[in-house]
């Protein structure tokens, strides 16, 4: 496919990783979204009209630049440049997939506008190469309930997009690193800890397949990988989590390295527990979100959005 004089838009679900115990393995894809409009130009221009994407370079330096750039460089190839407008409702830095978004949107430019003609498998290994682990960019990518493992450089992943139920996610005006989360973590895990911990997991994907609502919001609380070190970051989580139990939701769990928390509830119940939670919370931005089933897509355009 090539470049023509005409726009071309790229879409990119936002993700919610490391559910309950399904750390660095375990993501979805939700409906929010990072949006690229682009044309062909003779340098290389990011743009936006969102305030809280305005701090980011506007140049090739750019990480979604930067990753198209790197990307391309893989194959051999050398971008056209594009003038790229940028907009978002992900929020920055909140556990909900932002940098992920970007890695793949960059993958998506490079592959469309370099005509490498890469599979969704590749694109998936690149993203995966550059964030770490699977599980945002996998959901992304793919779109749905995500199940990955990325061993010895290769990277393997399952979607399942057909499960019936919403996500409430609470969202803190306050930021929260990755790196910050990061530290909080063991670098080991003694034999029978790491056994214990992996069956909570395994039985988390089990119930969500099987649409076990409440056996898998038990695992979620269960979780021993990350959840337990991180509590102590996000002063709200109980308080949260006691709420939204009480209110209908039948699991939560930290999104990514948080600070936001996803609440799982049934389809059709959503909007009563968000209401619920915002009316609690009124600090918080509180959201009701469905699971993208189809993940970054591609398209041309006149007028993209």
């Amino acid at each position: 496919m090539t470049l023509t004089d005409g726009k071309f838009a790229i879409k990119v679900p936002a993700s919610s990783a490391n559910l309950g115990p399904g750390f660095d393995s375990v993501g979805v894809a939700l409906d929010l979204y990072l949006q690229l409009e682009v044309e062909k130009s003779d340098k290389w221009e990011c743009i936006s009209s969102d305030e809280e994407l305005k701090d980011f370079p506007s140049d090739e330096q750019h990480l979604i630049c930067q990753i198209a750039i790197q990307t391309a460089a893989k194959y051999g190839t050398v971008l056209q440049p594009c003038k790229i407008k940028v907009e978002s409702d992900i929020p920055l830095a909140r556990g909900l997939g932002s940098s992920a978004s970007a890695i793949v949107a960059g993958i998506e430019l490079a592959d469309y506008v370099g005509r490498l003609g890469l599979t969704k498998k590749e694109k998936l290994l690149l993203a995966t190469e550059v964030e770490g682990h699977p599980d945002n960019v996998g959901a992304s990518i793919y779109g749905g309930l995500v199940i990955g493992c990325y061993q010895q450089n290769e990277v393997e992943i399952l979607s399942v997009t057909d499960l019936s139920l919403e996500m409430v996610a609470v969202i803190p005006p306050e930021s929260l690193l990755t790196k910050d989360a990061r530290s909080v973590l063991p670098t080991v895990f003694s034999y029978s800890h790491a056994v214990e911990a992996s069956a909570t997991a395994n039985l988390l994907v089990a119930a969500l397949l099987s649409q076990n609502w409440e056996l898998a919001g038990k695992m979620m609380e269960q979780d021993l990988f990350h959840q337990p070190y991180r509590k102590a970051l996000i002063p709200f989580y109980l308080d949260v989590e006691k709420t939204a139990k009480a209110q209908g939701a039948f699991g939560v769990a930290l999104s990514g390295a948080g600070p936001t928390l996803l609440c799982f509830s049934e389809k059709g119940k959503g909007k009563k527990l968000a209401d619920s939670i915002q009316v609690a919370f009124p600090e918080m931005l509180v959201k009701l979100l469905q699971i993208d089933p189809t993940g970054s897509s591609v398209y041309e355009c006149e007028k993209c959005f």
